[in-house]
């Protein structure tokens, strides 16, 4: 079965708002462990700087796959 380009945003999409809430999450309990000290804008902009890219590779790596797929059902 063929996955959409739109629910292949999707997923990449939820992908990343998941990891997203993850991270910043894990930066919380983690920074205080090696001394680093930070409030929650801080953590919250640490976390926004690395959205962007996590989206395009988190869609361009589903297209790359489904491109492999289809080539190797020819």
């Amino acid at each position: 079965m063929k996955q959409s380009r739109i629910m292949s945003m999707v997923e990449a999409a939820t992908n990343v708002v998941v990891g997203y809430v993850l991270a910043i999450a894990t930066q919380i309990v983690v920074f205080p462990w090696f001394g680093i000290e930070t409030g929650l804008a801080e953590h919250l902009t640490i976390g926004l700087a690395f959205v962007g890219v996590s989206l395009v590779r988190g869609y361009a790596l589903r297209r790359l796959f489904e491109a492999l797929r289809m080539r190797g059902t020819k």
